[in-house]
């Protein structure tokens, strides 16, 4: 179990480093029904990694993936495409920044948070988390790691409560921020608004191609 856990925390700090759902739940908690609609849209968060990891650690078992000692060579192939995948979007982000200026136009709907309610906050944190393409990866990744750990059943499932619970700080902290430090909690929200905002495009790219660059070396070290 604690092979698993180890396996799953590189992972599980890349989805944490998701700045478009850190603004949206900045933004959100700033709205008139933000007392409700923060919390219900962490629950979407974690449902949504939780329901994806849960399908695609499904999904990996059958493939027989090898274990950590010793990675099949399907497993290793499936590790090196993930990883091109990443490093691929990593330097395409970075370089969109670059010929940008810096300037990234946030989607429009952010806007409309102030009609949010509890039912569609769950609803856009669970597509947030599980079905945009670096956290599908990342996730990917996680179950594969899992899957490989020779973990029993009840040490994958903790392995991937841990992954679900660190993947979800980057929503829960603005969160703790907002209930915890009510009188600071406007100025510090909207720091942390601006500085993701500012740096999205390069903090998911510098993660996609670090993590990516992990991927594609364990996938070297697994066919060699």
């Amino acid at each position: 179990m604690g092979e698993a856990v180890g396996q799953v925390l590189a992972f599980a700090v890349g989805v944490v480093a998701s700045p478009l759902a850190v603004v949206a739940i900045v933004v959100m908690l700033a709205t008139p029904r933000g007392k409700v609609n923060g919390p219900a849209f962490v629950i979407g968060w974690m449902l949504g990694l939780a329901i994806v990891g849960a399908v695609l650690l499904a999904f990996s078992g059958g493939l027989d993936l090898g274990d950590g000692g010793d990675p099949s060579t399907r497993s290793s192939y499936i590790k090196l495409a993930l990883g091109v995948l990443l490093v691929g979007a990593g330097v395409r982000r970075v370089r969109g920044r670059i010929k940008s200026g810096g300037e990234e136009e946030l989607p429009g709907w952010l806007k409309t948070l102030d009609d949010f309610n509890a039912v569609k906050s769950v609803g856009l944190a669970a597509v947030l988390a599980g079905i945009n393409p670096k956290n599908l990866v990342l996730i990917a990744g996680a179950a594969m790691a899992i899957s490989q750990s020779g973990a029993d059943s009840s040490g994958e499932a903790v392995a991937l409560a841990v992954f679900v619970l660190v993947g979800s700080l980057g929503v829960l902290i603005p969160l703790g921020i907002y209930f915890l430090m009510r009188d600071r909690a406007d100025v510090l929200l909207g720091n942390l608004r601006s500085w993701m905002t500012r740096e999205n495009a390069t903090i998911i790219g510098l993660i996609c191609f670090v993590i990516g660059a992990k991927l594609v070396g364990d996938a070297i070290s697994g066919l060699s």
